[in-house]
């Protein structure tokens, strides 16, 4: 067999994704694809991960870009968050043809969660300000499947009690087609509360509770179409109705909570979103860059007449040395027209869309954006192994200490005594980020503003 080939075969079948590579002239060479076995899947179908895998059988390729490929499809299949593991091993069958054996191991599908969840909007906020009230907690049961009849079908039932009693129910299967290509959900709840905020006051939330009653009420339901033609772009439009009733102490507290004074809101909602994802890793991305864009457009039967929202976020993220990573994110929102009810005019100070070191403060606005630069160096990137779990068998570890700063602003021509509307808000900070087993993250940020205020930070989500 020609020694080139040899060397090929032998780098991939030692994990190639996971070594560093240097192409040779020889690597043009072409070669054959032979079978493409799977092994592994007790649950999950086959079809399923051959859907991810970026070659096919018959194919003739050159070996550097077979390396590419292989490297692709791997990254592509922990995206699916249904594996532990995924190896690639390839076995000549000729001079200038080789199978491949895909072993996978599976994660655990059937999760069943004791919640214990905060109704605020961080951490800090009912550390601090909410005197860590444990009443203001959501003691919630989830049993979620993700991955039912082995399809990548997502199938999750929520019941919550405490401060927030709620009932959810959500299906989702990604392929409807033998194709692979497009999909079909449904999901529907219903909630309510005895304590709520009811207006912004010096980008404060201020709350309403009852002791005798619910104050405020919401009904959902939606369905949704999916479609992916290849591997990176998803695209997805939804059309949901929504009814939120409120206790008369919040239309006497605010007459604006809902427009006309009413006590309820009624809407249908028709949104669209499209996703482009050219990362390393969706739920934790050092390398590559990512696309997301939203188009919402709310139709008032009740409470309400139209808004219409439209959202972009767009990230940037580059390997800068051996260990050094950088990222670039922008998030950017607009609603029209300008004149809302209050329960639909929240810009920042969300548990998602915040600029770092104002996790204390709400602002309202029809404008807003946040920039976020970070700068991370791989302190750890290790694994524990041979556990004696079928659904963990090793435990991955993950840790970068960072610095960052933020840039945002929120525009709107009724501040109202808000005074972090119609400026520039900054911050820059120190932290660090652990990212483990089954996408599990905690971040710990120190952050100073430009109100001149600095504290410590705790967060489970994304950047």
């Amino acid at each position: 067999m020609n020694l080139r080939l040899l060397a090929c075969f032998l780098f991939l079948t030692l994990h190639a994704p996971s070594y560093a590579w240097q192409p040779t002239d020889s690597l043009a060479r072409q070669i054959t694809i032979g079978d493409v076995r799977i092994s592994g899947n007790q649950k999950t179908k086959d079809h399923i991960i051959r859907r991810e895998i970026s070659f096919r059988k018959g194919q003739r390729l050159s070996q550097d870009s077979l390396l590419m490929l292989v490297s692709q499809s791997k990254a592509r299949l922990l995206a699916l968050s249904l594996f532990t593991q995924t190896d690639f091993y390839a076995d000549t069958v000729a001079l200038d043809t080789i199978a491949f054996n895909i072993a996978v191991r599976e994660r655990w599908f059937i999760i069943p969660e004791i919640s214990l969840q905060l109704a605020d909007r961080n951490f800090n906020v009912w550390w601090t300000e909410q005197n860590r009230d444990i009443r203001r907690t959501i003691i919630g049961a989830t049993i979620r499947h993700k991955n039912f009849r082995g399809n990548l079908e997502n199938l999750s039932i929520t019941a919550q009690v405490g401060y927030s009693q709620r009932f959810y129910l959500d299906y989702q299967k990604p392929y409807i087609d033998r194709k692979q290509k497009h999909g079909l959900g449904f999901s529907i709840g219903t909630s309510q509360n005895q304590e709520t905020f009811y207006v912004t006051d010096s980008n404060k939330l201020r709350f309403i509770k009852t002791t005798d009653r619910f104050v405020i009420s919401q009904h959902e339901a939606a369905l949704s179409y999916h479609y992916r033609p290849g591997f990176a772009a998803r695209h997805m439009l939804r059309i949901g109705y929504k009814q939120i009733e409120t206790d008369d102490t919040i239309r006497k507290s605010n007459p604006e909570y809902f427009l006309n004074g009413s006590g309820v809101l009624k809407h249908i909602e028709l949104t669209y979103r499209y996703e482009l994802n050219k990362t390393d890793n969706w739920n934790y991305p050092l390398q590559g860059w990512k696309l997301i864009g939203q188009v919402f457009n709310r139709m008032g039967l009740e409470g309400m007449s139209y808004q219409g929202v439209g959202s972009l976020e767009v990230g940037y993220f580059k390997k800068l040395s051996k260990k050094q990573y950088g990222s670039l994110i922008f998030r950017g929102r607009m609603a029209l027209p300008e004149k809302q009810p209050y329960v639909f005019r929240n810009a920042l100070g969300s548990k998602y869309d915040y600029v770092r070191g104002y996790e204390y403060y709400v602002i309202d606005g029809e404008y807003s954006g946040i920039l976020r630069l970070n700068l991370k160096h791989e302190l750890l990137n290790t694994a524990i192994k041979n556990i004696p779990f079928r659904y963990l068998p090793q435990l991955g570890l993950r840790i970068y200490p960072k610095i960052f700063a933020d840039a945002g602003f929120v525009q709107t021509r009724i501040p109202g005594n808000s005074f972090l509307n119609n400026r520039m808000l900054y911050s820059i900070g120190a932290g660090i980020d652990l990212f483990t087993a089954y996408d599990f993250k905690i971040r710990l940020e120190y952050a100073w503003n430009h109100l001149d205020q600095k504290g410590l930070f705790l967060h489970f989500n994304s950047e």
